[in-house]
This record gives structure tokens, sequence and C-alpha cells, in this order.
């Protein structure tokens, strides 16, 4: 079936639609070469729809290996060359059966550089996916449907459970979920550490009663101004352990200090993103999915410094508090495409919590 991507400001751009279905997001572009299948299930893209830019998808397959959360929640997927059967010994199933098994609304044979050099000449803006015979009616239906804002309850852990370490004397970090990636945990457990993971609403009396050695604050979707409660809860708990986090908890973080953040115009989606180090000069390729930063200019007159900036526009990539064993990063040190560039982050926490 013929169907179509309309965007709220009326650009139109045709494919082909596989699953015979409609959806609405929030339209983004990822730079990607590869790593489809962690796009797909990372739940920071929750109610978006995602636009890859690299032609040929769906090359290599899906497998339950690669999966970064319990299911898929993007809206849609618009890519341009859609593969029919992956090669990779990995391999399970095709991309389309996956995308069908998930439900979700695909468009292929799309130009997706042209989505996306419209995406980054006027933003990023809402988008519909819907059969080319579509209704004016429905359209409007559909381009008429909020955006939804409460998307880290969505996305987060329906209740908590914890992850084994080998040794007796690991030290526990208590994670709490915002959307946080399978890859995130297995990196702090390959550590060595023992990992209780907690659902996004809960208290800060209740994660303390819980004895952690160190406090990680995940990644996750949306805009961090709407979550003041959790917010509040990180607030009390700096200065109590030391502090890790990463993407969306490092938004939150900045902001249960008195920082503020802001929507960029079209954010940083990919894996080819360099990240300058400020203590030492070194750029790193960093991997980053965020449609928010911490405003920088914010900082001053609170006890954190800048640790890294974003090489492309100088945004803010990583603050450390001055005092306390507390520090973030807006990108993903998890997801390797240096490959091991930035696992020393994980190495830092480790540390932290070593010496309390």
């Amino acid at each position: 079936m013929n169907g179509k991507l309309i965007l709220e400001d009326g650009s139109i751009f045709t494919g082909k639609l596989l699953n015979h279905s409609k959806a609405t997001g929030e339209v983004v572009f990822n730079t990607g070469m590869t790593g489809y299948q962690e796009i797909l299930t990372d739940p920071s893209y929750c109610r978006q729809i995602v636009t890859l830019t690299y032609p040929l998808v769906g090359n290599y397959g899906i497998a339950e290996l690669f999966m970064q959360s319990r299911k898929s929640f993007v809206n849609g997927f618009i890519i341009g060359e859609l593969c029919d059967e992956g090669s990779n010994w990995h391999y399970e199933m095709s991309l389309a059966d996956f995308l069908t098994k998930q439900g979700i609304p695909c468009l292929y044979d799309v130009d997706t550089r042209a989505v996306t050099r419209k995406i980054r000449s006027a933003g990023t803006m809402k988008g519909i996916i819907v059969s080319e015979d579509a209704a004016q009616t429905e359209i409007d239906e559909l381009l008429a449907v909020p955006i939804k804002k409460e998307v880290v309850a969505e996305v987060t852990t329906p209740s908590v459970y914890e992850i084994a370490a080998e040794k007796e004397d690991a030290p526990h970090v208590v994670a709490m979920d915002f959307g946080v990636k399978q890859n995130i945990l297995d990196s702090l457990h390959r550590l060595g550490c023992r990992l209780t993971v907690v659902p996004c609403h809960t208290k800060a009396e209740e994660l303390l009663a819980m004895q952690p050695d160190g406090i990680f604050l995940s990644n996750g979707p949306g805009d961090p101004k709407d979550l003041p409660e959790i917010t509040g809860e990180i607030k009390k708990l700096i200065g109590k352990k030391p502090m890790f986090g990463i993407c969306l908890g490092h938004q939150l973080f900045a902001r249960a200090m008195g920082a503020d953040t802001y929507k960029l115009k079209f954010g940083h989606r990919g894996s080819n993103q360099p990240v300058k180090n400020l203590k030492n000069g070194r750029v790193h390729i960093s991997s980053q999915n965020h449609g928010y930063a911490v405003d920088e200019a914010s900082l001053r007159g609170l006890p954190l410094e800048v640790t890294h900036i974003s090489v492309n526009d100088g945004t803010v990539e990583g603050i450390r508090h001055t005092e306390l064993p507390i520090y973030s990063v807006q990108y993903h040190p998890e997801a390797s495409p240096g490959p091991d560039d930035n696992l020393y982050l994980f190495d830092e926490f480790l540390t932290m919590m070593k010496e309390g």
C-alpha cells in the first residue's frame, strides 16, 4: 500500500506503507549507519516518529540479544530501502517481521534525506503517517491529536527488580528507571555492580532505605520540565550518595541543582557526535539521542562545572558537582561508537562508590 508522511506545516513525503496502519508523533531523525534495532527499542524515542538517514535498513535483521527494552515505544518508522532478508550470524527475524510484531507503522521507499533537510531547517515538528487515500477529515483529526507529554511513566519498569552480582561485597547501585537502556545496566553489571532498578516514581526515602553505594539516573524520553515531582526527589538525594546521570538523568540532575533546560531545534541523534572533554582536551566520538539540553548560562553561581561540550554546536554535554561526588553526561557512553572511548565514565562511578 502507498502511504505518506504529512508534517504539521503541510509538507508531504511519499512512500510505501508497511502494516497498513497510521501514526502520530514528533518527527525526528537519526544519522547512524547501523543500530536500527537499538534505536527502535530505546525508550528515549517513545511517542516519536523516527527517520533514519542511512539509505539501507534491515540488512542484518533482528536478534533478541540487541533489545534495549522490553518492547519498542516508537510511534512510527521512516526509512529509505527496507531490506527483505537480513544476513548476520545473530539473525532471528527480518526487520519487517519485527515491525509487524511490534505494531509499528513503517513508511519506506522515502527520500529520508529530504525529510532530514526539512527538519534541520524548520525544526522538529508533529507529523502523521497515513495511507495515500486517507480522507482529509482523518488527516485533520490526526494532526489535531496532541503529542503525549507523560512518557516517562509509560516506559519505566512497573516494579522493582534486581540484577545480582558474582561477589557478595559488590557495590550496590540503585538505578532510577526513566527509560533505561539495557546496555547501560549491562555496562554497570560488567563492572561487578549489584543493581536494583526502581520505577521513576520511587521516593528518595524508599531509595535510600535500600542502602545503595551509588545512585544512577537513567536516560529517558520527553521534556525534563514535565517531571517536577521526580526532580524534587532527586534534589533530596543530592549529597546522600555518589550519583551518575546519563541523558535525561543528566538534565534532571541539573534541574535539581537549580539549572535550566531548553529544547533544541532538531536535537542530537546519531552515533557519530564529537564531544570534547574539557579536562584533557580530548575529543571522543559519542552516541546521542536527545532533544533537550542544559542551559550553560543557568549554571552560573551554582556549584557545578561543565566537563564536556559538543564540538558541533558548543552545547553542554557533561557537568560535575564541584564539591560532591556527582557527575552526569548528556550522551550515551554505553553505546560504544568509539567503540570504548567513553567507558571510563562508568569506571569513574565505580571509583567514587569505592571511595564513599
